[in-house]
């Protein structure tokens, strides 16, 4: 491989770093043992290229570097410690040298890891990969369990009674055939059934999609939604615990339904006039159920997407660490059962866009809620969604936390936060432009956003982009 001045300029001129491409700029020295973490991590994603000598902010002006003045030995080094070959590139490029690392990707099945510990980037910084990402990779060299029978000896007619397999054709926009072998090759087509040793089998993908009841399938059962409403604010007192019996697919529409239905209703003054609102609007429920199913970790057991309302807000969890960070919601999006989401999107539950999310945000915004609350916790992912808050009964991490979502989604609209965009967010009055600045600097100072552009030093009229922008 050769590597011309010409493809270091190009990689410079890219938006962002991605998993696949780094730049460090390491005028005088870069630390071995962080060389060798970004090699491991960087196979872990996939492989890619790692330069030194480059600043990583744009413009990204090539610095030069004086680290590791012999690459062979340096090769030989990284090959003892980590035990894989990176190749290393010495570019004379005419502002400086450059090198450039050749990472080669992990393996299928396996990861990389260095003195026993697996992994990956998270913003500038290195951590141990998650349980959850993890298992996903050990799990890559087995057959996908949503693919595998869940069950066998069916005839034809078994298999229609179990999965409803009408509001398929009318989820598909297709008539509904004129006999029973029509269904069946439909379901074969789809591979939601097999037919082997005379009988048919139903993959637990088909059975988690259509089943007519879910508990006609055991292993399934645990799988289905589950919805709890609370009396007040907390979980001491119970109104009621339903679990559903539904396929995804089949039942979805009912499921947003019900959980709308049982959303408490709140006054709202509104041209002077008194009104009821629902304490969240079906908009924001249907899109976070749908991401909740989707991006859920079948393999999880004993636990299922599950819908917690409370008078206050709505905490809607699902099995399993998220694939990407929190933070990153709002620009990134990475289907963890890539057939399985696909489905959802041919079957009109989701889009797979990213862009439920975004929904989600900017609803939150015109309406003037709190900003939904992502987290994640021990193989679980959460949101929660809040009911109307004043900004006075917004507390400091309320409003750090709205700050950095609109920022986010300002930039993936191709706009820029500023004082005024943020004010207007809050709705507040022109003379609040000191209160605002001051919840801009707040979110500062955790790192969550950072100046795009200043104009005469003032923060009044400055730009902001997201810190990973």
């Amino acid at each position: 491989m050769r590597t011309t001045v010409d493809q270091i300029d190009a990689w410079r001129s890219v938006p962002s770093e991605t998993p696949n491409l780094e730049f460090k700029e390491a005028k005088s020295s870069f630390n071995s043992d962080t060389l060798y973490g970004y090699c491991v991590a960087m196979a872990n994603e996939g492989g890619g290229v790692l330069l030194l000598g480059v600043a990583d902010r744009p413009p990204r002006p090539v610095v030069g570097t004086q680290a590791f003045g012999n690459p062979i030995k340096t090769a030989h080094q990284i090959l003892q410690n980590i035990g894989f070959r990176v190749d290393i590139e010495e570019v004379r490029h005419p502002d400086g040298r450059v090198l450039v690392f050749h990472i080669p990707s992990r393996f299928k099945g396996s990861a990389y890891a260095l003195r026993g510990a697996y992994l990956m980037r998270c913003g500038e910084s290195l951590v141990p990969m998650t349980e959850d990402r993890l298992r996903a990779i050990f799990a890559e060299s087995k057959e996908d369990w949503l693919e595998e029978p869940t069950r066998s000896g069916l005839d034809a007619q078994d298999v229609v009674e179990l999965l409803d397999t009408q509001t398929l054709f009318e989820l598909l926009g297709l008539p509904y055939p004129t006999n029973r072998d029509g269904v069946i090759e439909r379901l074969t087509e789809l591979k939601f059934i097999d037919f082997a040793g005379g009988g048919y089998s139903i993959r637990r993908l088909g059975a988690i999609l259509l089943a007519k009841r879910l508990d006609q399938f055991p292993e399934l059962a645990r799988k289905a939604a589950r919805v709890v409403t609370y009396t007040g604010n907390s979980k001491a007192e119970t109104k009621a615990d339903s679990p559903g019996n539904k396929g995804y697919a089949v039942g979805f529409q009912a499921l947003v339904k019900f959980v709308c239905n049982l959303l408490p209703q709140n006054e709202v003054i509104q041209d002077a006039l008194r009104t009821s609102a629902k304490l969240v609007p079906d908009t924001v429920i249907r899109e976070l159920l749908a991401n909740a199913l989707i991006h859920q970790d079948f393999e999880i057991g004993g636990a299922s997407m599950m819908v917690e309302i409370y008078s206050n807000r709505v905490e809607i969890s699902n099995p399993g660490e998220p694939l990407v960070p929190v933070e990153r919601f709002i620009d990134g999006c990475r289907s963890r059962n890539e057939r399985f989401a696909s489905l959802m999107r041919k079957l009109g539950v989701c889009e797979e866009k990213g862009s439920g999310i975004d929904t989600v945000i900017r609803t939150a915004e015109i309406l003037q809620l709190p900003a939904p609350d992502f987290r994640t916790g021990y193989q679980t992912t959460n949101v929660i969604i809040y009911g109307p808050r004043s900004f006075a009964e917004m507390g400091r991490e309320d409003r750090v936390r709205a700050c950095y979502q609109h920022c986010a989604l300002k930039y993936v609209m191709s706009e820029r936060m500023t004082n005024r965009s943020l004010r207007e967010r809050f709705k507040l009055a022109e003379g609040k432009t000191a209160t605002v600045s001051q919840i801009i600097a707040q979110t500062e100072e955790v790192g969550l956003i950072k100046v795009d552009q200043k104009i005469g030093g003032s923060r009044k009229y400055a730009r902001y982009l997201p810190i990973w922008a």
